[in-house]
């Protein structure tokens, strides 16, 4: 339901809040067991030494787990850190800066995190 001002201006509905809530839910969702893994794992692997750490990376299983993980709570992140941008930036050139700041901050830690687990996990 629109109001008459609200139809001529165009100001109706997005069209994207339920897909965004949903998928900040599932992200949540994906972080528990990607979480207990990666707590486990550095359980596991407290007080070792580097070569015993980079064989347990250089595991196939280990290092896709761990890349679901990145990309499970940086994406959770951004979608977290968009809302609180859209809900309490009110001028819209400062809202539109921080939220492409946010999506690229997101991307540039996910890209480094990565590159650092396939470093390790192959040697480098």
């Amino acid at each position: 339901m629109q109001t008459p001002l609200a139809r001529v201006r165009g100001l109706g509905t997005a069209r994207e809040g339920t897909g965004h809530f949903w998928l900040q839910r599932l992200t949540a969702v994906a972080n528990v067991p990607l979480m207990l893994f990666l707590i486990g794992l550095l359980v596991a692997l407290n007080g070792a030494d580097y070569m015993t750490v980079r064989g347990a990376l250089g595991n196939p299983f280990v290092a896709l787990m761990l890349v679901l993980a990145f990309l499970s709570v940086l994406n959770h992140m951004r979608l977290g850190m968009q809302v609180i941008i859209e809900d309490y930036v009110h001028a819209d050139g400062a809202r539109i800066a921080l939220i492409m700041l946010n999506v690229f901050f997101a991307a540039s830690v996910g890209v480094a995190a990565i590159y650092a687990l396939v470093k390790l996990a192959l040697g480098g």
